[in-house]
């Protein structure tokens, strides 16, 4: 495995008096692009690092929003010398990765099995969720949901011993809304009836077994003691007691649920899976054998997932979000000392892709090794997709996981205003000359020291945006967290080429 140098300059920052460079250990605490429409955010800075980092050898994996993405990043790849290693997810493509079978192969304990996958599932879910109702920010919400998910995971598994999305739906749609309803006789045997009751008998055929192995002294001393038996049984058949469990939540809680409480937390669910059984998205994640998995990024694979949302809308969304969810996952999980490959995390439009554990992947994505590049137009694009109270708050603490900001032509006073205060403040020298012209003629010179703003947020909009009349020349200012950049600034304004091509 080849050895990566974290000091490795991949951007020289020069200026008339000093030098310096933006290394991978920088790109590693992640970067976040600003710039409006037509700035040359993505042809300018994007196109240089993105560059940069398949020069490096870096593995990755891209989400895209936009159709042209795909074609840009095969362009790339070439320039790069890297075709072989791009790896596009797309309908009619050779890849497909199954998340359910990914995921049930990752741990060894059936609970770990269904934590993981629900955790996988509720991220997306809430992901895709409007926020702005508040909704989510009502912990009952959360649980019963949670409930839900855990409990028709592990019915489907008890029932058939692998998990399908297609049976996991049926299994939801067709859950009694009453008690009256399930005891009613002349009624179509449905999914969720059939799956409860093929449970039941394979764990029934497991207890019957587990007791006939015990000797007849021990049978004889259980059946005289309920509790005794139960205790031994869980203890001897896991599956004994999940049975309960799942017969006391269905039973006992939900079914009995209000219809307006059930329904929301029905048609939530059963929404999302619906719209993972459409097709390509079906054959894509969760019907066909995995043909590339996330850790293939580690041995130099860029994994596309083209399914831009302009395109697939709402379930292109979600399913680009699971897979980077999944692969965040897997990134962290991996040892360095063993495979130190740099690997970065792409995302234009990035707004469209962030989940609630972005800023807990961020905060370690250093260690992990990721680069994580996010564009974006402004700050409100984020406002609105993280949305909930305190939507500000939290957007702000996140911009603050990504410690390198550059910044391109905006006309969004929010984000210009954030990027003025974000270079900060500093003295200058204040000059004023007065004239007196009376009797006498007199003039006065002073001097004095003015606090301002290094850049004030109205020059942003003035910046060079690119294209034929600037010579494809596009400007921005770099901010770097920690390191001072230039002439003891943390700062610096750049010219970024739309046409560049790595040595």
């Amino acid at each position: 495995m080849a050895s990566f140098d974290l000091d490795q300059p991949l951007i020289e920052l020069v200026s008339q008096t000093s030098r310096n460079y933006w290394t991978l250990r920088h790109a590693f605490e992640g970067t976040q692009i600003f710039g409006g429409i037509g700035s040359g955010k993505t042809s300018g800075s994007g196109r240089m690092i993105s560059l940069k980092f398949l020069k490096a050898g870096f593995g990755g994996l891209i989400l895209t929003v936009k159709p042209d993405e795909k074609d840009m990043w095969q362009e790339f790849c070439q320039i790069a010398g890297r075709s072989q290693d791009l790896a596009i997810i797309e309908p009619g493509g050779r890849h497909t990765f199954n998340v359910l079978d990914y995921e049930s192969k990752s741990h060894n304990q059936q609970h770990a099995i269904t934590e993981n996958i629900v955790e996988v599932l509720k991220t997306v879910i809430r992901a895709g969720e409007e926020k702005s109702s508040g909704k989510n920010d009502d912990p009952f919400w959360e649980t019963a949901l949670d409930m839900l998910i855990f409990n028709v995971i592990d019915l489907c598994k008890l029932s058939k011993g692998k998990l399908s999305i297609l049976d996991m739906y049926n299994i939801v749609q067709t859950i009694p809304k009453s008690m009256d309803e399930l005891r009613a006789e002349n009624v179509e045997v449905k999914a969720f009836q059939i799956a409860f009751e093929t449970a039941r008998q394979n764990v029934t055929a497991q207890i019957d077994k587990w007791f006939a192995s015990l000797p007849l002294s021990i049978q004889e001393k259980l059946q005289e003691n309920d509790a005794l038996f139960e205790e031994q049984l869980f203890g001897a058949i896991p599956d004994a007691r999940l049975l309960k469990f799942l017969d006391q939540f269905f039973f006992d809680n939900f079914i009995g649920l209000s219809e307006k409480t059930r329904s929301i937390i029905d048609f939530t669910f059963s929404g999302f899976l619906f719209r993972l059984l459409r097709e390509p998205v079906y054959s894509l994640f969760f019907k066909n054998a995995s043909t590339i998995t996330p850790e293939d990024c580690l041995n130099g694979k860029i994994i596309l997932i083209n399914l831009p949302v302009k395109l697939y809308h709402k379930v292109g969304r979600d399913c680009q979000i699971l897979f980077k969810y999944v692969w965040q996952r897997a990134m962290e999980k991996r040892n360095v000392h063993h495979n130190g490959r740099p690997v970065f995390l792409w995302a234009d439009e990035a707004q469209n892709f962030i989940h609630e554990h972005d800023p807990d992947f961020q905060a370690t994505a250093r260690s992990s090794r990721v680069a994580t590049v996010y564009i974006s137009q402004n700050l409100p694009n984020y406002y609105a997709s993280m949305g909930g109270q305190k939507a500000e708050y939290k957007v702000k603490s996140f911009m603050g996981t990504l410690a390198t900001k550059i910044f391109h032509a905006n006309a969004d006073i929010e984000t210009n205003k954030y990027a003025s205060d974000l270079i900060g403040e500093a003295f200058f020298e204040d000059r004023s000359d007065s004239l007196t012209v009376s009797k006498d003629f007199s003039r006065t010179r002073s001097r004095s020291l003015l606090v301002d703003k290094l850049m004030r947020p109205e020059e942003f909009v003035k910046f060079r945006t690119g294209g034929p009349l600037n010579n494809f020349r596009v400007e921005g200012v770099l901010h770097k967290q920690g390191d001072m950049v230039l002439n003891g600034q943390n700062h610096v304004k750049m010219v970024f080429n739309q046409q560049f091509i790595p040595s």
